[in-house]
């Protein structure tokens, strides 16, 4: 059974770090193209970042610099690392993995970021 489930959310004030956990199932994170998106209250899911099966990374503008995403073929999980959170990065933050670039099929449950000034 193909599952993501996501971990690490919480509340932490302007400037601190959250790092964020998304353990697969059913497949394996290495042969997926992997994504972050997020969603905050009022506004449409936005892209975040992703990993290509190459190791190639990208990010939106708006996380560049502050955010690193990562893998564990070992552990079968997608990490994020946020760092020097702003009340900007309030949202629902999922995993997201897709056999191309930006079509996905299966996506987690998602976990909450809250980001306080």
């Amino acid at each position: 059974q193909v599952q993501l489930v996501e971990s690490g959310g919480g509340s932490v004030q302007t400037g601190g770090s959250l790092r964020l956990s998304c353990a697969a199932s059913g497949f394996r994170v290495s042969n997926y193209f992997m994504a972050w998106h997020r969603q905050a209250v009022g506004k449409q899911r936005e892209w975040v970042s992703s990993i290509y099966i190459s190791g190639f990374r990208s990010y939106a503008d708006s996380v560049k610099g502050r955010f690193t995403v990562s893998r564990d073929s070992a552990k079968n999980t997608l990490t994020l690392q946020m760092n020097s959170l702003e009340p900007g990065d309030t949202a629902r933050y999922y995993c997201a993995a897709g056999l191309s670039s930006g079509e996905y099929n299966y996506w987690g449950q998602g976990t909450q970021v809250t980001v306080s000034s």
